[in-house]
């Protein structure tokens, strides 16, 4: 039961917030929304609020909003005014409802680790230094492995970031140091010098085994939730990118094994399963904005082919291939899911 509630709120909070990027943005561009859906198949209820209808469907597996201007046979956009459908906007106005669903997804993974941040905290390592780089400053002031820094300048600093955010305030300069060693306080004149990366530096480095779990504020944890979404969406991407280079092996899992992982989660608590959860929304994002036809990414192609060609692709041949590729997609569903369930009963081949 625990694993299928943790599920049920894991894939309705990432197909509410995707949803709800195309339908706010929609909104703000004069597009009339009929319906608001989340899951599909059989209507378990709904109601109307102005013009949209709002649904909640059977199957969790996903969701949609139907807007005027999408389906030429829409018989709900019978006498509707042009300027409320969406083929009638411009390009740039359709496009961005098309990328507000996957943008959505990045936007609730940096919350969610925002959330983390907050409540439980992030992992920084001390300011106890773990190695001195030969060559550098430091090494020429006299700083040892194990020496402890608690103030730049005479400003305390409580971790390494601290550390290193005052450092690179002074390019070029000396800064003087607060050491702590064998338990008596030491000031230490050290200046920064250029790596080869450009950035100023004094030559140490951090102990890897000396952490602080400090809780951020709310600013602070959300820079550090949407920086971290950044770092893990190029993570990923150059993971698929090893992928199709064969420089990693294939790895891809379907709702059977993402439940699995939910479950997983679940036993270890609340905060777990908000990781998972802003991992997967980092994974739906990116998934999405792929050119593959029946995704976000295809359909911004075919605007850009639009922009291009200065008239849209025939909407019945745009249509076949948005079928198409929804059908390759549940094959492919198909195959994974299987796998899953072979992998679950009988474990990994």
């Amino acid at each position: 039961m625990q694993t299928f509630i943790a599920s049920v709120v894991v894939f309705g909070l990432l197909i509410f917030f995707h949803e709800l990027g195309h339908f706010l943005v929609a909104k703000r561009v004069g597009i009339l929304v009929h319906e608001f859906s989340l899951g599909f198949g059989p209507k378990v209820f709904g109601f109307n609020w102005g013009e949209t209808r709002y649904n909640l469907r059977l199957l969790p597996l996903g969701g949609f909003v139907r807007m005027a201007g999408m389906d030429p046979n829409e018989e709900d956009d019978k006498g509707i005014p042009e300027n409320r459908a969406f083929n009638r906007k411009t390009v740039s106005q359709r496009a961005s409802v098309i990328i507000a669903g996957p943008l959505m997804n990045f936007i609730l993974a940096a919350l969610l680790f925002a959330f983390i941040f907050m409540f439980q905290g992030i992992q920084f390592a001390t300011t106890k230094v773990g190695e001195v780089i030969d060559g550098f400053p430091a090494q020429r002031a006299g700083i040892q492995a194990g020496d402890q820094i608690t103030a730049v300048n005479q400003k305390p600093v409580e971790d390494w970031n601290e550390l290193v955010e005052e450092v690179s305030k002074f390019p070029g300069e000396s800064v003087n140091l607060s050491i702590v060693r064998d338990g008596q306080e030491l000031q230490v004149n050290v200046a920064t010098q250029k790596d080869e990366t450009g950035q100023y530096k004094i030559g140490i480095k951090p102990s890897e085994t000396d952490t602080v779990i400090k809780k951020l504020n709310p600013v602070s944890a959300l820079i550090q939730g949407g920086q971290f979404t950044v770092q893990l969406s190029w993570l990923i991407l150059s993971f698929i990118g090893q992928m199709f280079t064969q420089q990693a092996p294939v790895d891809l899992g379907g709702p059977v094994r993402i439940v699995g992982e939910i479950g997983k989660a679940a036993e270890f608590g609340v905060f777990h399963v908000l990781r998972l959860a802003a991992f997967l929304s980092i994974n739906l994002g990116l998934f999405n904005l792929f050119p593959i036809p029946a995704l976000d990414g295809s359909r911004v192609l075919f605007l850009i082919w639009e922009k291009i060609a200065g008239k849209p692709v025939e909407p019945s041949k745009e249509s076949f291939i948005h079928l198409v590729g929804f059908g390759l997609l549940l094959l492919l569903m198909v195959v994974i899911t299987y796998n899953d369930v072979v992998s679950l009963m009988f474990g990994p081949r």
